[in-house]
């Protein structure tokens, strides 16, 4: 009961972070500064943090046991989505991505209802060993930080098709310029490609059989996501890549990597039982 109390808590707080996010971004009155009210922006990052607190504190009993950690289908899901969240967060508090909160916290809500609902056990065992969990910890961070990514290449795409069609007012004028827009979307892509690497790297390097069958498809798609990340960091570098192309590549990396990840272990926990 507790734990479904705090959950529904933690997803209010998430709800009301976003609302407070949306109606600066779909307030044009409010944003020419005609004396309208217009919510501060630390309230939005206060509630946001309000349901952090409570998020890590579900993880932590639902996780974390004697037993080793529950990384069940929706347990991984709610993790996935806390590091997201905790990411923007922090990054939130020294560059303007907190509009991005718009899309990733009612999705991080959705986690936290679901794995409240139908969470289930799946051990990675306290015999575990370092290799193993320094591997999960680098993927789930790499994951997350192109999944910030990805959110950051949606909201790039709107303000693109926006401008182009001359009608730069109402929510575009609430976010950062497209050229700053840009430039966070490729540090969040080069920091997120650098750690998918180190997370393939530690994969090969101290995994038995990283091709085994209960892995191929999550290590072939991973490699293909890796390349996807890294052709286009090329194409930034070597010919200037940027707008809709930049866009296309993002996102297409980022479906082969949720395929790769939360596909191969829908297919193996939640349709195999395994």
């Amino acid at each position: 009961m507790t734990h479904t109390l705090l959950a529904i808590a933690a997803i209010l707080f998430y709800l009301g972070a976003t609302a407070v996010i949306g109606v600066r971004l779909f307030r044009p009155n409010g944003l020419r500064g005609d004396g309208s009210w217009l919510p501060n922006r630390d309230l939005g990052l206060s509630l946001g943090f309000a349901g952090l607190i409570l998020h890590s504190w579900l993880l932590w009993d639902g996780i974390f046991s004697h037993a080793g950690l529950n990384l069940g289908f929706f347990n991984a899901l709610a993790l996935t989505s806390w590091t997201v969240v905790t990411l923007l967060l922090v990054s939130s508090l020294t560059k303007p991505v907190d509009n991005l909160g718009l899309i990733l916290l009612p999705v991080a809500a959705v986690t936290l209802a679901l794995d409240a609902r139908f969470g289930e056990v799946a051990f990675l065992g306290q015999t575990a060993s370092w290799s193993l969990k320094v591997h999960v910890l680098l993927s789930m961070l790499a994951y997350s930080l192109l999944t910030l990514a990805s959110v950051q290449a949606i909201l790039l795409a709107v303000q693109d098709h926006h401008l182009r069609m001359r009608q730069p007012g109402g929510f575009v004028r609430g976010l950062p310029p497209l050229e700053t827009m840009e430039s966070l979307l490729f540090e969040m892509i080069a920091a997120g490609f650098v750690l998918l690497t180190l997370a393939l790297l530690s994969g090969f390097a101290f995994l038995k059989d990283m091709f085994a069958q209960h892995l191929v498809h999550k290590t072939v798609l991973s490699c293909l996501g890796w390349l996807v990340f890294g052709g286009l960091l090329l194409g930034r570098f070597r010919y200037g890549w940027r707008g809709r192309t930049a866009i296309i590549w993002t996102l297409s990396g980022f479906v082969i990597l949720i395929l790769a990840y939360f596909g191969s272990k829908a297919v193996i926990e939640l349709i195999l039982r395994r």
